[in-house]
Protein backbone atom coordinates (compact mmCIF):
# COMPACT_ATOMS: atom_id res chain seq x y z
CA UNK A 1 0.00 0.00 0.00
CA UNK A 2 1.40 3.34 -1.03
CA UNK A 3 -0.08 6.40 0.61
CA UNK A 4 -1.82 8.59 -1.97
CA UNK A 5 -3.76 10.75 0.52
CA UNK A 6 -2.22 12.15 3.70
CA UNK A 7 -4.01 14.07 6.45
CA UNK A 8 -2.00 16.11 8.98
CA UNK A 9 -3.61 17.22 12.26
CA UNK A 10 -2.08 19.98 14.36
CA UNK A 11 -2.30 20.20 18.13
CA UNK A 12 -4.19 22.38 20.60
CA UNK A 13 -3.55 26.12 20.03
CA UNK A 14 -1.57 25.22 16.92
CA UNK A 15 -2.28 25.61 13.21
CA UNK A 16 -1.31 24.41 9.74
CA UNK A 17 1.56 26.92 10.08
CA UNK A 18 3.28 24.76 12.72
CA UNK A 19 6.89 23.83 12.01
CA UNK A 20 6.14 20.08 11.71
CA UNK A 21 3.17 20.62 9.39
CA UNK A 22 5.21 22.94 7.18
CA UNK A 23 8.20 20.57 7.02
CA UNK A 24 5.93 17.63 6.22
CA UNK A 25 4.02 19.58 3.56
CA UNK A 26 7.28 20.63 1.86
CA UNK A 27 8.68 17.10 1.96
CA UNK A 28 5.52 15.53 0.51
CA UNK A 29 5.32 18.20 -2.21
CA UNK A 30 8.98 17.76 -3.13
CA UNK A 31 9.11 13.96 -3.11
CA UNK A 32 5.52 12.98 -3.91
CA UNK A 33 3.76 15.84 -5.71
CA UNK A 34 0.85 13.56 -6.68
CA UNK A 35 -0.01 12.76 -3.07
CA UNK A 36 -3.13 14.56 -1.88
CA UNK A 37 -2.10 16.57 1.21
CA UNK A 38 -4.60 18.13 3.62
CA UNK A 39 -3.74 19.99 6.79
CA UNK A 40 -6.90 21.84 7.85
CA UNK A 41 -7.23 24.48 10.55
CA UNK A 42 -9.11 22.46 13.16
CA UNK A 43 -12.08 24.00 14.98
CA UNK A 44 -11.71 24.29 18.75
CA UNK A 45 -14.78 22.05 19.10
CA UNK A 46 -13.67 18.38 18.99
CA UNK A 47 -17.08 17.33 17.61
CA UNK A 48 -16.82 19.91 14.81
CA UNK A 49 -13.21 18.92 14.15
CA UNK A 50 -14.15 15.26 13.77
CA UNK A 51 -17.11 16.13 11.52
CA UNK A 52 -14.79 18.23 9.33
CA UNK A 53 -12.24 15.41 9.08
CA UNK A 54 -14.75 12.65 8.37
CA UNK A 55 -16.52 14.72 5.72
CA UNK A 56 -13.28 15.96 4.19
CA UNK A 57 -11.89 12.45 3.77
CA UNK A 58 -15.16 10.69 2.92
CA UNK A 59 -14.16 10.17 -0.72
CA UNK A 60 -10.52 9.29 0.02
CA UNK A 61 -9.46 5.69 -0.75
CA UNK A 62 -9.31 3.93 2.63
CA UNK A 63 -6.60 1.55 1.49
CA UNK A 64 -4.28 4.35 0.42
CA UNK A 65 -4.84 7.07 2.99
CA UNK A 66 -2.95 7.77 6.20
CA UNK A 67 -3.07 10.34 8.97
CA UNK A 68 -0.52 11.93 11.22
CA UNK A 69 -1.03 14.20 14.16
CA UNK A 70 0.73 15.89 17.04
CA UNK A 71 -0.51 16.23 20.63
CA UNK A 72 -4.32 16.72 20.45
CA UNK A 73 -3.98 16.08 16.70
CA UNK A 74 -2.30 12.81 17.66
CA UNK A 75 -5.35 11.86 19.71
CA UNK A 76 -7.59 12.62 16.73
CA UNK A 77 -5.25 10.68 14.42
CA UNK A 78 -5.34 7.63 16.71
CA UNK A 79 -9.16 7.81 16.81
CA UNK A 80 -9.35 7.98 13.00
CA UNK A 81 -6.87 5.11 12.67
CA UNK A 82 -8.96 2.92 14.95
CA UNK A 83 -12.29 3.80 13.32
CA UNK A 84 -11.29 3.97 9.65
CA UNK A 85 -8.61 1.24 9.68
CA UNK A 86 -5.91 3.55 8.32
CA UNK A 87 -2.26 3.90 9.38
CA UNK A 88 -1.35 6.78 11.68
CA UNK A 89 1.83 8.52 12.81
CA UNK A 90 1.34 9.87 16.34
CA UNK A 91 3.73 12.55 17.62
CA UNK A 92 3.59 12.94 21.40
CA UNK A 93 -0.14 12.11 21.20
CA UNK A 94 -2.60 13.23 23.85
CA UNK A 95 -4.11 10.21 25.61
CA UNK A 96 -6.68 11.79 28.00
CA UNK A 97 -7.39 15.18 26.40
CA UNK A 98 -10.67 15.70 28.28
CA UNK A 99 -8.70 15.59 31.54
CA UNK A 100 -5.67 17.54 30.29
CA UNK A 101 -7.58 20.34 28.54
CA UNK A 102 -10.19 20.88 31.28
CA UNK A 103 -7.90 23.48 32.83
CA UNK A 104 -7.61 25.39 29.52
CA UNK A 105 -11.22 26.55 29.30
CA UNK A 106 -11.21 30.13 28.02
CA UNK A 107 -9.47 32.13 25.32
CA UNK A 108 -5.92 31.34 24.20
CA UNK A 109 -3.62 32.81 21.54
CA UNK A 110 -2.57 30.58 18.66
CA UNK A 111 1.14 29.67 18.94
CA UNK A 112 2.07 30.63 15.37
CA UNK A 113 0.07 33.89 15.36
CA UNK A 114 -0.71 35.50 18.74
CA UNK A 115 -3.08 37.91 16.94
CA UNK A 116 -5.39 34.93 16.46
CA UNK A 117 -7.02 33.12 19.34
CA UNK A 118 -9.20 30.13 20.05
CA UNK A 119 -11.90 29.87 22.67
CA UNK A 120 -12.09 26.51 24.43
CA UNK A 121 -15.57 26.05 25.89
CA UNK A 122 -16.57 23.76 28.79
CA UNK A 123 -18.76 21.76 26.36
CA UNK A 124 -15.63 20.77 24.43
CA UNK A 125 -14.39 18.74 27.41
CA UNK A 126 -17.57 16.66 27.18
CA UNK A 127 -17.08 16.27 23.42
CA UNK A 128 -13.60 14.88 24.09
CA UNK A 129 -15.04 12.47 26.68
CA UNK A 130 -17.43 11.17 24.02
CA UNK A 131 -14.54 10.52 21.62
CA UNK A 132 -12.48 8.89 24.38
CA UNK A 133 -15.36 6.57 25.24
CA UNK A 134 -15.90 5.25 21.71
CA UNK A 135 -14.24 1.84 21.43
CA UNK A 136 -11.91 1.21 18.47
CA UNK A 137 -13.46 -0.69 15.59
CA UNK A 138 -10.13 -2.10 14.45
CA UNK A 139 -6.67 -2.54 15.91
CA UNK A 140 -4.98 0.61 14.66
CA UNK A 141 -1.71 0.50 12.71
CA UNK A 142 0.38 3.20 14.32
CA UNK A 143 3.87 4.60 14.69
CA UNK A 144 4.06 6.57 17.93
CA UNK A 145 7.00 8.94 18.36
CA UNK A 146 7.21 9.69 22.06
CA UNK A 147 9.70 12.01 23.76
CA UNK A 148 10.53 11.24 27.38
CA UNK A 149 11.38 14.93 27.74
CA UNK A 150 7.84 16.03 26.82
CA UNK A 151 7.10 18.90 29.21
CA UNK A 152 3.32 18.84 28.56
CA UNK A 153 2.22 15.20 28.43
CA UNK A 154 3.35 12.11 30.37
CA UNK A 155 5.38 9.83 28.10
CA UNK A 156 4.44 6.79 30.24
CA UNK A 157 0.74 7.30 29.44
CA UNK A 158 1.51 7.68 25.74
CA UNK A 159 3.61 4.52 25.75
CA UNK A 160 1.01 2.49 27.66
CA UNK A 161 -1.73 3.58 25.26
CA UNK A 162 0.15 2.99 22.01
CA UNK A 163 2.54 0.13 22.70
CA UNK A 164 0.55 -2.27 20.50
CA UNK A 165 1.90 -0.41 17.46
CA UNK A 166 5.41 0.64 16.51
CA UNK A 167 7.00 2.98 19.04
CA UNK A 168 10.02 5.24 18.82
CA UNK A 169 10.82 6.27 22.39
CA UNK A 170 13.17 9.25 22.50
CA UNK A 171 15.44 9.98 25.45
CA UNK A 172 15.01 13.69 26.14
CA UNK A 173 13.31 15.65 23.41
CA UNK A 174 10.37 17.99 23.95
CA UNK A 175 6.63 18.25 23.34
CA UNK A 176 7.07 20.07 20.02
CA UNK A 177 9.52 17.37 18.84
CA UNK A 178 11.99 20.07 17.82
CA UNK A 179 14.19 17.49 16.08
CA UNK A 180 11.27 16.41 13.86
CA UNK A 181 13.39 16.32 10.70
CA UNK A 182 15.67 13.71 12.28
CA UNK A 183 12.66 11.35 12.50
CA UNK A 184 11.40 11.99 8.96
CA UNK A 185 13.05 8.94 7.34
CA UNK A 186 11.23 6.56 9.71
CA UNK A 187 7.95 8.48 9.29
CA UNK A 188 8.17 8.44 5.49
CA UNK A 189 9.05 4.75 5.49
CA UNK A 190 6.10 3.92 7.75
CA UNK A 191 3.79 5.93 5.48
CA UNK A 192 5.35 4.21 2.44
CA UNK A 193 6.45 7.58 1.10
CA UNK A 194 10.18 6.86 1.37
Amino acid sequence: MHTTHLLYLHGFRSSPQSAKAQIMAQRVQALHPRVTWWCPQLPASPAQAMDLLLQGTATWPRGQMAVMGSSLGGFYAAWLSAHLAIPAVLINPAVHPSRDLARYIGEHPVWQDPAQSIFFEPAYVQELKVLESQPPLTLPTTLAIIAKGDEVLDWREMLACHQSGQVRLIEGGDHALSDFEYHLPQILEFLQLA
